[in-house]
């Protein structure tokens, strides 16, 4: 086949795919779970690769490969080793179960002190939105077993949601979204890979939920950084244009 006619095949699967699925649209009430590329479908190593989800009432941008490969390795490798891990556990009825991953805190007023590997990756995140935080959780899944249920965030000190970044570096799990309206069925689907980075805006956690489900597969670990707003009246932010940086 000619290469030009391959190009030309792979693309129009692309727009098909595009095309075929409504999410989250305004007058719709259906939600169909949404995988816009395959990992290697089109672009090569290295291509930044931007979604712009266009949700109803807030922002949810992606950005996969937004670390370079070589750079997402060095941050997994050294944040896997070097972390402060603590498995926490919550009340559930009459038991006390441990949480199915493990959690770090930095910065805000609880938190460890920031590293510089850290501060770094805080930084180009920053870069990209134009948003300051000024703390981070870390959540390690340490293979499929490890998961969090359907939640959504909850409010920070000054009762108003801000802005979350998410950063993964591992293996790739789905992220999954539903409308908390639900007369809205159906789940967006989003495969988060090793260096990708999810925005979600301010208003997210009031009209979504989300979650991370267990996977049967053998895969291996995951370390997923969320980078959020404490400190009441610390910042007035604008989400930076919906374009990739």
């Amino acid at each position: 086949m000619d290469f030009t006619l391959c190009i030309e095949n792979r693309i129009t699967t692309i727009l098909s795919k595009m095309l075929k699925y409504l999410v989250f649209r305004p007058g719709f009430v259906s939600l169909y779970p949404m995988q816009l590329f395959d990992d290697f479908e089109l672009f090569d190593e290295g291509t930044r690769r931007f979604v712009d989800f266009q949700l109803p009432n807030t922002e949810l941008r992606l950005w996969e490969q937004f670390f370079p490969r070589t750079e997402a390795d060095k941050y997994f490798r050294i944040l896997k080793e070097t972390t402060p891990w603590q498995q926490r556990t919550r009340k559930m009825y009459d038991r006390i179960l441990p949480d199915p991953r493990l959690t770090a805190y930095y910065g805000g007023t609880k938190g460890f002190e920031w590293t510089t590997d850290l501060l770094d990756i805080k930084a180009k995140v920053e870069a990209a939105c134009g948003i300051i935080f000024d703390r981070v959780l870390l959540n390690y899944y340490r293979d499929g077993n490890d998961s969090v249920s359907w939640h959504s965030d909850t409010l920070p000190a000054d009762g108003v949601h801000h802005p979350i970044a998410s950063v993964t570096f591992g293996e790739t799990r789905l992220f999954k979204v539903r409308p908390k309206d639900r007369l809205v069925t159906g789940q967006l689907e989003i495969p988060l890979t090793h260096g990708s980075f999810l925005l979600m805006g301010e208003t997210m956690q009031d009209h979504y939920e989300h979650h991370i489900p267990k996977t049967s597969k053998k895969i291996g670990a995951r370390i997923n950084l969320t980078f959020r707003i404490s400190e009441p009246g610390k910042q007035v932010y604008t989400i930076a244009p919906a374009s990739q940086p």
